[in-house]
């Protein structure tokens, strides 16, 4: 960090110093007791412009508090026929930690369809995801190394991407703006695999509206990617769609759902859903846990955001005419 940034860094802290008591807790759920690692990353998601990270932060914890994100990891998505039919549906889990201790979290982009509940579901089961890591598995991964792990990696498989893929847009546009605003800056390095024509279609048209630091987080591999993936993790953390070729995203491999991440059955998800459904008992005593999804409110993306998502919307459209003809 240099002279400039840390000045950036202390004038954030000065400013989050007066924040309105309502907001504390959502603040301290946040920052896990790292303020500097935590300013850093809405410094850095505004070009280290204090004013714009405050205003950004700010309206997080707004956010936060409107929707009652501190209290998400107390809503269990019941009954778990549900929860599994997500689970397999929303293909993301965390296969393990790379070598120098980042939680590695995979995501089954081509396969996951998104169509066995409402959008409120699948929006609550990614914000929980993301607060179990905040406040589970990150400061577990800090305490193991004894120094702050405040970010993962991410490795993006592409079996199985569609042109259908295009009428789950919406979804992913709200997800990705919930991550880009709330949770800024929170992965290392985004790694791309088992890439299909459609998604290097698409990658050309969309790379150049990238900004420069996004651009440089996101490594498209050969292949599944294991060779590279194997020089910055061991073999057991590499996801089940990474460890052979054309291995893909399938939902249940040769050794069965324990070692896919995207599996209620993995211990990840296992851990999960039973820390969510202890926290429910904790807050809940002896009353019944209540069925029903939480209803977020989706912040507006960015002009950035929203270029991307029309350019890749036509470009999907674009491929679908072309192989009509």
């Amino acid at each position: 960090m240099s002279i400039t940034n840390e000045e950036a860094v202390k004038q954030l802290r000065a400013l989050m110093e007066d924040v309105d008591d309502s907001l504390r807790e959502s603040y301290r759920n946040i920052h896990q007791g790292y303020t500097t690692e935590t300013l850093s990353r809405f410094l850095k998601a505004r070009d280290w412009n204090v004013q714009k990270a405050h205003k950004m932060l700010l309206e997080c914890l707004e956010w936060r508090t409107q929707n009652e994100i501190d209290k998400i990891l107390t809503k269990p998505i019941v009954p778990v026929d549900l929860y599994r039919a997500i689970r397999d549906t929303q293909l993301v889990g965390v296969s393990g930690y790379s070598k120098e201790g980042l939680p590695v979290i995979a995501i089954g982009v081509g396969l996951s369809t998104y169509d066995k509940a409402s959008v409120h579901y699948y929006i609550q089961s990614h914000i929980q995801m993301n607060e179990y890591r905040d406040r589970v598995v990150l400061p577990s991964a800090t305490k193991k190394q004894g120094r702050p792990i405040c970010t993962c990696l991410k490795i993006l498989d592409m079996s199985g991407l569609k042109l259908s893929a295009l009428s789950q847009i919406k979804l992913m546009t709200a997800i990705t703006t919930i991550d880009d605003l709330n949770y800024p800056e929170k992965t290392e390095t985004y790694y791309v695999v088992n890439v299909p024509y459609i998604f290097s279609a698409c990658w050309k048209t969309i790379k150049p509206l990238l900004q420069e630091r996004t651009k440089k987080k996101i490594q498209v591999l050969k292949g599944c990617g294991k060779d590279e993936l194997l020089k910055i993790m061991d073999y057991e953390s590499l996801p089940h769609f990474c460890r052979r070729e054309g291995s893909g995203s399938g939902r249940h491999i040769s050794n069965g759902t324990v070692d896919n991440c995207f599996s209620l059955d993995h211990s990840f998800h296992q851990d999960l859903y039973n820390y969510v459904k202890q926290q429910a008992l904790v807050k809940g005593s002896s009353a019944p846990i209540r069925h029903g999804s939480v209803h977020v409110k989706f912040p507006e993306p960015d002009t950035e955001g929203n270029k991307i998502f029309d350019t890749l919307e036509t470009e999907f459209q674009k491929l679908g005419n072309d192989q009509k003809m």
